[in-house]
């Protein structure tokens, strides 16, 4: 195998006035407004057999960006993620990475890249350490440069007491650790992380946020993030694209994503036709949005607070409709999911 020639660090410290003149995004990350880090244009992706797997789907990651691909499984976000490491081949449109065309200069866009992919890539008969050797070397550094680089990631990732221990002996939460300290070992412009949170417990999913958003601090590097855990998206990304059956629905910031919904939602479960519901609330001056129906259920947006909710009550039970159930709550993620597709993701998957 060929080796890739080393690059000088790029950290958030090296990084000086650049950064410090650039807008902050979550945590106080700097986040560029200029040219963008990673470029998508009308992407597509058609499998033998006539799967579409992306149908053009378009957006921007710019420096310094935590970026996420919010979706069910087979949605199209690993598709996306494939093409952009250069692994999938398109079928159209166009994808930069650092204005490198990821398929026409695709090694000098691996150059600008750290991956960490859905299935664990990691030798399991080897230690941890003699996994980010082997990787060191395949990026061409000389032994010196991959010691140093090896002891600077296994301190910021968390590895020093386990990165003599054998890989197999890891518990999951570890391994992903070993498997960003992997990616970042060549000081890459963007860390691509394909669904990192698979199969974790609640411990160490929450210990994993905690260590991407020191990444991205301590590094300065843009990341873009894939996932169907609609909690991460909202707790991790500075943007978030919807992907659904290939297509981009939605793509802005979590919070405003939200408020475009509004601060509370009043869910009622009737047993009548849940359109009649609707036309009985549609003609109130409601604060945002407009009522919508995903089954026997209609979701009424409103301000915090709920004022709204008993104008909606005494409305659906002028119209004679009988309810069996009523909820006021905070607006989440899942609720725009639910707005801009149909459908839920339960499982990892369109439910």
């Amino acid at each position: 195998m060929t080796a890739v020639r080393f690059k000088s660090p790029r950290t958030a410290a090296n990084r000086g006035e650049r950064a410090a003149e650039q807008p902050e995004g979550r945590e106080g990350t700097p986040v560029a407004a200029g040219e963008p880090v990673v470029s998508v244009r009308e992407l597509r992706k058609t499998y033998a057999g006539g799967v579409e797997a992306l149908k053009g789907i378009s957006f921007d990651v710019h420096e310094g960006e935590l970026f996420g691909l919010l979706g069910p499984n087979g949605a199209g976000k690993s598709t996306t993620i494939g093409i952009l490491t250069t692994t999938v081949r398109p079928s159209g449109g166009e994808a930069c990475l650092g204005g490198e065309d990821v398929r026409a200069n695709s090694l000098r866009a691996r150059r600008r890249m750290g991956v960490v992919y859905q299935e664990s890539v990691l030798d399991n008969e080897f230690s941890g350490r003699a996994n980010l050797r082997l990787h060191a070397r395949l990026w061409g550094m000389t032994r010196a440069e991959g010691e140093r680089r090896i002891a600077e990631v296994a301190d910021a990732i968390g590895l020093e007491g386990i990165l003599d221990r054998g890989v197999r002996t890891y518990s999951g939460g570890q391994r992903r650790r070993l498997e960003i300290a992997r990616a970042l070992l060549s000081e890459p412009d963007v860390l691509f992380l394909d669904e990192p949170t698979v199969g974790l417990d609640p411990a160490s999913r929450h210990g994993l946020w905690d260590l991407i958003q020191e990444t991205r601090r301590r590094y300065a590097v843009s990341i873009v993030l894939t996932t169907h855990y609609l909690d991460e998206a909202e707790r991790l990304c500075d943007r978030v694209a919807i992907v659904h059956e290939g297509r981009i629905v939605a793509l802005d910031a979590p919070e405003r994503l939200i408020a475009s919904l509004g601060e509370e939602v009043l869910e009622l479960r009737v047993r009548a036709d849940a359109e009649e519901a609707v036309g009985a609330v549609a003609a109130l001056p409601l604060a945002v949005g407009e009522p919508f129906v995903i089954g026997n259920t209609v979701t009424v947006p409103l301000k915090r607070g709920g004022g709204n909710g008993a104008q909606v009550m005494e409305a659906v039970r002028d119209a004679g409709i009988a309810v069996e159930g009523i909820s006021v709550r905070r607006t989440t993620l899942d609720d725009v999911f639910l707005r801009v597709t149909g459908r839920r993701i339960e499982n990892g998957k369109a439910a």
